[in-house]
């Protein structure tokens, strides 16, 4: 198949640390779980400084009855040695706490612990075209966190005020969901939340292939590089 798009939704997300939850059910509408973006927002957890992380949206839909599975690219988070064999993550994770104190990691290992503890998946897998189109092959769209600055190719933000500034700003990541693709012409179809972002006036673009690749992997830099994708348990599309 070379070619495959998804019908799929999004609202504009309503303020600027609130993609993740915008994207989260973006997804859940396109699996009939008609749960409002109101309700979404105030039930996912959030960080100290704002924004969200792609694991917290996992646990969000791992207590709402999905199985979720998270392609984690975090080197910071997961050592590629722990996906050889058969190696205890949960424990893995828990004697690294110890060694990594930064308040940002503690969260966000602990979450990890908890979406393991509530069945999620992490796997880690070669992140080319051909798991994009397998994923979406099988009508499963991609949440993805990712680099917003280099999807966007624009200025480094200042995060206090939300400003594009090419000397004193820094990365930015960002959550978008991926919901086609075209082989042919070698481009991915995007769903963002941010109206009029930098790169389209429109919320559903396309970008190529290659360079979503290489912005999914740039999220390393802001504690995202993953793929989060759900199945609902009961039913699937």
């Amino acid at each position: 198949m070379d070619a495959k798009t998804l019908s799929l939704d999004i609202h504009a997300q309503p303020n600027d640390e609130t993609c993740g939850p915008t994207c989260l059910q973006a997804v859940y509408q396109y699996y009939d779980d008609n749960m409002s973006l109101d309700q979404v927002i105030s039930e996912v957890k959030t960080l100290k400084g704002g924004g969200t992380l792609a694991v917290m949206l996992g646990n969000h839909a791992l207590a709402r009855g999905y199985d979720a599975t998270i392609f984690t690219y975090n080197l910071h988070m997961f050592d590629p040695t722990w996906f050889q064999g058969d190696v205890d993550l949960a424990a893995k994770l828990t004697e690294q706490k110890k060694h990594k104190t930064a308040r940002k990691f503690q969260v966000a290992a602990n979450s990890y612990l908890k979406f393991l503890s509530l069945g999620g998946q992490v796997k880690f897998e070669e992140l080319n075209t051909k798991l994009i189109r397998s994923l979406l092959n099988d009508h499963k769209p991609i949440l993805t966190g990712l680099s917003a600055t280099y999807l966007y190719n624009c200025a480094r933000e200042i995060g206090e005020t939300n400003t594009y500034h090419d000397i004193q700003g820094e990365p930015t990541g960002h959550f978008v969901v991926v919901h086609g693709y075209d082989v042919t012409n070698k481009v991915a179809h995007i769903a963002d939340p941010l109206e009029k972002n930098p790169i389209s006036e429109k919320q559903h673009y396309r970008v190529s292939l290659q360079r979503l690749i290489n912005s999914i992997l740039l999220g390393i830099v802001t504690y995202d590089a993953n793929l989060l994708v759900l199945t609902p348990k009961k039913h699937g599309k």
